[in-house]
């Protein structure tokens, strides 16, 4: 089966499907390792780690592309990729979707926001039209290669129009085609019930946990009782780095070296453990010596 079949087939399971976010071939190797079976690509991580710069629309689809394509190479599992506006028009979102999906994305995602986007979390955020999204949408499920593919319609309605209109895009974006919803930064238990409520028994729909963010913090366990089919936690991992980066720093700034920091260190062993090192020197002796 590709990625993209076993996340459709995923999603048909009653167990809440956990995201974790990634920015790159490393952590998403580690994600891996720790059990989990579908990731997130985060674009708001890749705006922090790449260009050292917040959520605000400064990448474009080549630099995803190029995210994507060396994380599909280094793990199997499914990828949930935040696409961000599309990157453009209708046609834009076509080029978007089979150059993601060439990359190696099972899932991916679009939002209603206008260029230059911000994270959902931020204010001052500008939508696009209601029929140009839907539009947006039905280009993109007509421009997949592959059926399975899943694209996800989110909309940033909520705080722009107001949590009704937010639902209705919603609706719109599930008539257009969209095969997961993912109405974000709802701000309380009721709007949280009420999107449940209205689409939950349709079509999957996704939960966006942001730490210090506007929806109240939940559990896997929460959101499934709830009725939600995935929760990405998207930040999550850039918030704990940047804690270990900033202390880290400050650590050999102060002592010159780094064995006060050993503790939460890996030495050069387990790195390279962790990294699969030992195996794929061993793999590469078969080619070694003379040719065939």
């Amino acid at each position: 089966m590709t990625p993209s079949s076993v996340l459709k087939q995923r999603l048909k399971q009653p167990e809440i499907l956990v995201a974790p976010g990634v920015f790159d071939a490393f952590s998403a190797m580690a994600a891996t390792n720790a059990g989990f079976e579908a990731l997130y690509v985060s674009g708001a991580s890749i705006a922090y780690t790449r260009l050292g710069r917040p959520d605000i629309g400064l990448f474009g689809l080549e630099e995803v592309a190029d995210v994507v394509s060396h994380i599909s190479e280094r793990v199997d599992l499914p990828l949930i990729v935040d696409a961000d506006t599309g990157f453009g028009n209708a046609l834009n979102v076509q080029r978007t979707v089979r150059l993601l999906e060439r990359s190696g994305a099972a899932g991916i995602q679009i939002e209603d926001q206008a260029m230059p986007k911000r994270c959902g979390h931020l204010d001052g955020k500008a939508l696009v039209s209601k029929s140009e999204m839907a539009g947006k949408i039905r280009a993109a499920v007509d421009a997949r290669r592959d059926e399975a593919t899943q694209i996800i319609a989110r909309t940033d309605a909520i705080g722009v129009e107001g949590f009704e209109a937010a639902l209705e895009r919603a609706a719109a974006y599930k008539e257009a085609g969209a095969d997961v919803l993912f109405v974000e930064a709802p701000r309380d238990e009721a709007e949280i019930a009420e999107v449940i409520s209205r689409f939950g028994s349709d079509i999957p729909l996704l939960a966006n946990m942001v730490e210090g963010g506007k929806t109240p913090a939940k559990s896997a366990e929460d959101l499934q009782e709830a009725g939600f089919d995935i929760v990405i936690f998207p930040g999550g991992l850039m918030r704990a780095l940047a804690v270990t980066i900033t202390d880290y720093f400050q650590s050999l700034h102060a002592n010159g070296s780094t064995k006060p920091f050993q503790d939460r260190m890996l030495d050069f062993k387990q790195l390279n453990d962790l990294l699969g090192t030992p195996g794929i020197l061993e793999a590469g002796k078969k080619y070694d010596g003379e040719g065939a």
